[in-house]
């Protein structure tokens, strides 16, 4: 191992660590406090009751564990969304489970929280899954009622969904496990089968103080709504528990019996862990986002027996793609090059040498192919991100690099095996459309800690947004000493680097999670299971292209 690859490993790993100790800290929801006084009323909190859901020792991944992260300061922060969303196993049984955090604002719906039910909502419709929701919410967030209240991606939405897959028979079951009130209590009751929590679950359109206000009427919330009044009086729900636990095992149950699912046939043998060492990953990838590596010694460390079969390897190199199995799953590969390198255009031009991370003419054509035969044999793609952009200057126009980019986006966009995207490194401009950022369906999108998401680089922005900031301050009459300059670039560098953490996109949920490395295999191997819920209805078809 050399110095570099030794450096590499001490700052990747500190980054991981970093994300842990971030993770850990979103864990704690609204606080020890309201956490202890969650217990005090004899119910769990949102974690836990899906640690209790799942099967014990099963794995799992979390969606959105850094939904609205740095947001909504001003109202006191909504960690996770204020909702936690796990994909997992219920008696054998993948399921995503989505459950109200009580502990962040009494469990109230910001945007952000629409927001990420809705993306689980979606995970469920496109891949056909099991659906479980743990209710325990006051509802829409009132000071901020007109950014989550009407619109069409708003929390109507979810109701629309609920009615949606009922349709298609995705099995949808909720449990009442605190408040749901107004249009939130609409969701359970749309779900297939609905449980409630005596003394704790209460379900109305309004409570016992809005009642009064309204129609004069006295009543308590539990003669109102509780879990008595909906078993034995309205019919509303379907199972009454006696705790948190005993909803929980009912659920179990009733996911026991869930019959067979047709399945998508996506190709899986037996797994084979990586002949390389995953954790070479940490000193392979380079500290600076503009250093070089080979993208081949990432792939040798992802893939099964490290073995991969590349496509068209001596055409289009900063762009590769092969097949090889993940965790026994059958996948194609497209990965970005990040190094330097040599490319003979015909037997009369000479050699040249191509930059890395940058898509070329030849490297978007090869690229369309092999999504195309993915396509055509029924192989799941992952997308290994590491694009600084398409290539500019007079040459690659003259060469209809717009023409070619457009194919790729077009075979990306109507792909209908299931999509899977890693954000390793860069994520700027149009590449991170061609290889398949959030706009283009990726059934789920995940970002290393090292990842960069932005038109372009901090730098490249920075310099831009300087020249204009020069020339209004100039305009205004103001002299820009160099000293002055450097201090106005190092600020809009600072406030453009915030925007392109890998943090600042999973708060927004332009990706699912910031995730280790080495939990790669685990995300796409879930990933694929879960799409195989889902049989292909749909005919490849790249439609209209300029040839």
């Amino acid at each position: 191992m050399d110095i570099n690859f030794n450096k590499n490993e001490d700052y990747n790993k500190l980054l991981v660590s970093d994300l842990k100790s971030k993770l850990a800290q979103v864990k704690m929801g609204g606080g020890k406090s309201r956490i202890e006084k969650q217990h005090s009323q004899g119910k769990l909190t949102a974690r836990e009751r899906i640690d209790y859901l799942l099967d014990k020792d099963s794995k799992n991944i979390e969606i959105g564990a850094f939904a609205g992260d740095g947001m909504y300061a001003e109202h006191g922060g909504c960690p996770s969304g204020g909702v936690v969303v796990k994909i997992g196993y219920i008696q054998g049984k993948q399921c995503i489970v989505v459950a109200n955090d009580a502990t962040v604002k009494a469990g109230a719906w910001f945007p952000i929280t629409g927001k990420k039910n809705l993306r689980a909502q979606e995970i469920a419709i496109e891949n056909k899954l099991p659906i479980i929701y743990l209710v325990d919410s006051a509802g829409v967030y009132l000071p901020m009622q007109d950014e989550i209240f009407p619109d069409k991606e708003h929390f109507g939405r979810i109701f629309r969904n609920n009615a949606v897959m009922s349709s298609m028979g995705i099995t949808q079951i909720a449990a009442v496990m605190g408040s749901c009130v107004a249009g939130g209590a609409y969701l359970p009751i749309m779900s297939d089968e609905a449980l409630i929590v005596d003394k704790t679950g209460s379900i109305f359109l309004a409570g016992s103080y809005l009642v009064k206000a309204a129609i004069g009427e006295s009543i308590d919330n539990e003669t109102l709504g509780g879990a008595t009044t909906h078993c034995e009086v309205s019919g509303v729900t379907d199972y009454k528990a006696k705790d948190d636990k005993d909803a929980l095992d009912t659920i179990k149950n009733i996911v026991d019996k869930i019959g067979d699912f047709d399945k998508a046939g996506f190709n899986r043998k037996d797994a084979i862990k990586p002949k390389e060492n995953p954790s070479d990953i940490y000193g392979i990838l380079p500290k600076s986002r503009a250093d070089q590596y080979d993208m081949y010694e990432i792939i040798k460390r992802l893939v099964d027996g490290s073995e991969f079969e590349e496509y068209k390897a001596g055409y289009g190199k900063t762009i590769i793609t092969g097949y090889a199995r993940i965790d026994g799953w059958s996948v194609g590969i497209v990965a970005n090059q990040r190094t330097l390198v040599k490319t003979t255009k015909s037997k009369t031009k000479p050699s040249e040498m191509q930059f890395g991370g940058v898509i070329y003419n030849d490297s978007a054509d090869k690229a369309t192919r092999f999504i195309a035969n993915c396509n055509q044999k029924k192989i799941p793609l992952v997308f290994l991100q590491d694009v600084t952009g398409f290539m500019v200057g007079s040459k690659s126009e003259h060469s209809g690099i717009i023409k070619d980019g457009a194919k790729m986006v077009n075979a990306v966009s109507n792909s209908v095996v299931p999509k899977f995207t890693i954000v390793i490194g860069n994520s700027y401009g149009a590449g991170n459309y061609a290889m398949c950022g959030k706009a283009y369906d990726p059934r789920l999108i995940v970002a290393w800690p090292s990842a960069e998401l932005a038109v372009m680089s901090g730098n490249s922005a920075a310099k831009v947004l300087l020249q204009i900031e020069k020339a209004s301050l100039e305009k205004q009459g103001e002299k820009i000493t160099k000293e002055k300059e450097e201090k106005l670039f190092n600020q809009i560098k600072a406030r453009y680097d915030n925007q392109v953490s890998p943090y600042y996109a999973a708060a927004r949920l332009w990706t699912d999670a910031v995730i280790d490395p080495l939990d790669t295999r685990k995300w796409i191997s879930m990933g694929i299971e879960a799409a195989n819920h889902a049989p292909i209805e749909k005919q490849f078809n790249l439609g209209v292209l300029q040839v």
